[in-house]
C-alpha cells in the first residue's frame, strides 16, 4: 500500500488528495491546524466517489493533521506541498520539511509560478525536491509535470513519474525548470495568438473556441501534436510554417482586449463576466458540463491507452 502526504487544504490540495485516495493510496492531508484539515475529509471522500465509486474496496486510509505538528513519515512515498503562491512561505515549509522528512522521501511543490530551484535554494536535501505541477481540476486532469531543479536527481524524478503512473496519472518529466514548465508554455503560446486575433478583430472568442475544439483540439484527445504530425507528415507542416510563422503574434505582454477586462474586474465566471456575461445558473451549468466532458474524455483515453 502506498502513502502520500498532501500539505495544504485549498482546492488544489483537496483535489490532489482525492486523486490519490481514489487510486487506493493511503492519504494524509495537513492544514494550518488539525481542525482545518479535518474539515476537508468528508469532501475528499465524496469527491473520490465521483471519480471511482469502487475506491473503498481497497480500504485506503485517510488522515488529517497539522502542518507544524505532523511527525509520522513511516511508509510515506511522496510529500506534496500545495499552499498559496507565496515564495517565502513555500521556502519556510520546504526548510522545515528538509529537516523533518526522512531524506529518501521525495518532496514536490505544486507551484506553477516558482521553480523548485528557488523554493529549495540552499537546502541540504534539494536533490529529492521537484515541482509536481497539477492542472485544475486536479482529480480529473491526468497530467502532472515532474520538474527537476538545478540540484534535483533525475533518476529520482523518473521514479516519481513511475509512482504517478501507478496511481492513474500521466506524468511528464521536465528536465529544466524554465518559466511555465512544459504545458503552460505551449498553452500560453496558443493564448498569445488567440488573444491577438481577438484584439485585431479577426475572430470572436466563441469562434476561436470552435476552431480549437473541433479541429486540432479534437485530434489532440487522440494523440499529441508531435505524434499527429508523425501521422500527417512533417513536410506539409514545414511548408505551412514557412508561410505562417512570420505572421504569428510575437507580443511580449497580454493585449488590451484582456487586460482591460481584468482592470474592470471581469475576470471570468467567478466574477460573473469575462469576454461574456455569466449568470449564476449559466456558470453552474458550464462548470458541470466542463467536469463531465473531462471525465468523458479521460474515459475515451483509457479505451486505448498509450504504450508506456
Amino acid at each position: 500500500m502506498s502513502k502520500v502526504v498532501v500539505i495544504g487544504t485549498g482546492t488544489m490540495g483537496v483535489r490532489i488528495a482525492v486523486g490519490f485516495l481514489a487510486s487506493g493510496a493511503d492519504t494524509v492531508i495537513l492544514g494550518r491546524s488539525t481542525e482545518k484539515a479535518l474539515a476537508c475529509l468528508d469532501s475528499i471522500r465524496s469527491c473520490a466517489h465521483s471519480i471511482n465509486p469502487e475506491w473503498p474496496k481497497s480500504n485506503p486510509q485517510l488522515q488529517s493533521g497539522s502542518i507544524d505538528e505532523w511527525q509520522d513519515w513511516s511508509g510515506v512515498d511522496l510529500v506534496i506541498e500545495t499552499i498559496s503562491e507565496h515564495l517565502q512561505l513555500k521556502r519556510e515549509i520546504f526548510t522545515s520539511l528538509d529537516q523533518r522528512v526522512p531524506p529518501h522521501i521525495p518532496i514536490g511543490s505544486n507551484s506553477s509560478g516558482f521553480p523548485i530551484s528557488e523554493i529549495a535554494k540552499d537546502l541540504a536535501t534539494a536533490r529529492r525536491m521537484f515541482n509536481t505541477h497539477y492542472f485544475m481540476p486536479a482529480h480529473i486532469v491526468p497530467l502532472v509535470e515532474i520538474v527537476a531543479g538545478q540540484r534535483s536527481d533525475i533518476a529520482l524524478a523518473e521514479k516519481v513519474c513511475e509512482f504517478y503512473r501507478a496511481h492513474g496519472k500521466k506524468p511528464a518529466l521536465v528536465k529544466k525548470d524554465i518559466p511555465g514548465f512544459l504545458a503552460n508554455r505551449i498553452q500560453h503560446a496558443l493564448m498569445r495568438e488567440a488573444l491577438s486575433l481577438v484584439e485585431e478583430g479577426i475572430a470572436t472568442p466563441d469562434d476561436i473556441d470552435t476552431a480549437v475544439r473541433y479541429s486540432f483540439g479534437f485530434r489532440y484527445a487522440a494523440v499529441g501534436p508531435m505524434t499527429q504530425k508523425e501521422i500527417s507528415g512533417w513536410e506539409g507542416m514545414t511548408l505551412a510554417a514557412e508561410l505562417i510563422y512570420p505572421s504569428l503574434s510575437n507580443i511580449s505582454a497580454p493585449p488590451s482586449c484582456v487586460t482591460n477586462l481584468v482592470k474592470s474586474g471581469k475576470t471570468g465566471i467567478a466574477k460573473g463576466a469575462g469576454f461574456r456575461d455569466w449568470s449564476p445558473d449559466e456558470a453552474a451549468i458550464m462548470k458541470q458540463n466542463y467536469e463531465e466532458r473531462l471525465k468523458a474524455a479521460f474515459a475515451v483515453l483509457k479505451i486505448a491507452p498509450d504504450q508506456e
